[in-house]
């Protein structure tokens, strides 16, 4: 299993601190969560259904009209891969590393690249991932630049096509996951840290070749919730919903999350506090010496030298942030409250004495 951020449990094992003690800043999810309201019984009692109101309101929240609804982004990540045959991908590095695992996994020629040079050489490979914005750096590349790239890759053509297929298996009926069209490069856009800034998502601009993933735990706060969405053309999302089969949300889970996508009054109103939150972090970092190096809205991000020993020294005053290896980094989320301020204030001043 690869690294991730919210491990309090083995945080409270090794520092041996109480679990009710710990300010969890390591995940990057918004501090402020959508309120979700009760669940109807029935939501628990009956399978899910498909033809209830969440497409609908995804539709709309995102601006598009063919959507998915994925057990988390997490659950697309891993089946993509293996809708195409062995490819030739870039992703980029660092990133969230759920994504080069995943094709690598899958048996295909995999490279990290940092952003720059992914843009620059994104024409050498059939399939290009990336995150806007970036998680951990917070880069975020310009909508209008990766449409153009996109469409020089599809003018040109990708190598896919000379590329042998997986071994001949016994003859039996396709399945829709190896029907699915392959031919073209994919530019695969993961936009889980993306709703702070909603004007500049590629979900309403997606086309054949482009794959966007959404998140709901980031913004809405709701990571237990296990939500996302699958932005695409309507064959890939065919061959992707086969792939995973059905009842990929639960009922309770498709009920919330089809309120908080309509509830645009609370989207409004939290995109205005986790700017000025973000604000706030940014500057309280400057005054400890650690400007950020990169961020967004939910967290930022400091290249540093001692990284390691100040993720240790914070836990040990029970502040969990993420560290990270290459470069040696760490990533900040946002405290939730004014304490909470406060005490990652005094820790860092005891910390950086």
């Amino acid at each position: 299993m690869l690294e991730h951020g919210g491990r309090l449990g083995r945080a409270v094992r090794d520092y041996g601190i109480p679990r009710e003690a710990w300010l969890d800043l390591s995940t990057g999810v918004s501090p402020h969560a959508w309120p979700v309201p009760p669940i109807p019984p029935a939501a628990w009692h009956r399978l899910p259904e498909d033809d209830d109101a969440l497409l609908e309101a995804a539709r709309t929240y995102y601006g598009a009209r063919h959507v998915l609804p994925v057990a988390g982004s997490q659950a697309a990540i891993a089946a993509l891969p293996r809708l195409r045959p062995p490819s030739r991908v870039a992703v980029v590095q660092p990133g969230y590393a759920e994504h080069a695992h995943a094709w690598r996994q899958a048996g295909h020629d995999v490279v990290t690249l940092p952003m720059d040079a992914l843009l620059a050489r994104a024409g050498e490979f059939d399939v290009v991932v990336l995150i806007r914005p970036n998680n951990p750096t917070g880069d975020c590349p310009d909508m209008e630049a990766l449409l153009a790239l996109q469409t020089r890759a599809v003018s040109v053509g990708a190598a896919s096509a000379a590329i042998p297929r997986q071994r001949a298996r016994p003859p039996r009926a396709p399945t829709a996951a190896e029907t699915a069209p392959t031919g073209k490069p994919w530019l695969v856009v993961d936009e889980a840290f993306i709703d702070g800034r909603p004007e500049q998502s590629l979900a309403p601009h997606v086309r054949e070749g482009i794959i966007v993933l959404r998140s709901v735990g980031k913004f809405f706060g709701l990571a237990g919730a296990r939500a996302g969405f699958v932005v695409a053309w309507p064959g890939l999302l065919d061959a992707l919903a086969e792939t995973l089969g059905p009842w990929t949300l639960t009922g309770p889970t498709r009920h919330v999350v089809a309120q908080a996508l309509s509830d645009r009054t609370w989207h409004a109103s939290a995109r205005i506090r986790l700017r000025e939150d973000s604000s706030r972090l940014a500057n309280l970092l400057t005054k400890h010496g650690l400007s950020p190096s990169g961020g967004c809205e939910f967290f930022h991000y400091r290249v540093h030298a001692e990284a390691c020993a100040l993720q240790h020294a914070l836990a040990e005053q029970a502040i969990l942030v993420r560290h990270f290896d290459n470069p040696q980094a760490l990533r900040f989320g946002l405290p939730g409250d004014d304490e909470a301020f406060a005490r990652l204030d005094r820790a860092l001043a005891a910390v950086l004495a």
